[in-house]
């Protein structure tokens, strides 16, 4: 196999390792946050619009991390800086 193959396999492998370990960390955050504020909210009814007004900031704070990671990923496969490194090292 060659160096080009190699790069687009290794930027397969990365994209999908940072797409898959960068939305588990913000879905179990959310879903915790979620079920927090729910909780909040069973026993203060009357804070209801102060903590969902909260929650959703918070939950778009958190959401940006899964983000940023599927950014990354497709800069993995799409935009790969590696591949005019690549290019230029081969000559072509």
């Amino acid at each position: 196999m060659d160096n080009t193959g190699l790069v687009a396999m290794a930027s397969i492998f990365a994209s999908g390792l940072t797409i898959g370990l960068g939305s588990i960390g913000p879905a179990l955050g959310e879903g915790r946050a979620l079920a927090q504020a729910l909780s909040a909210i069973a026993q203060q009814p009357d804070e209801a619009t102060t903590i969902t007004r909260t929650l959703f900031v918070g939950m778009a704070m958190v959401e940006s991390t899964a983000i940023y990671c599927f950014v990354v990923s497709m800069i993995l496969i799409f935009a790969n800086p590696f591949w005019n490194q690549l290019a230029q090292s081969s000559g072509g």
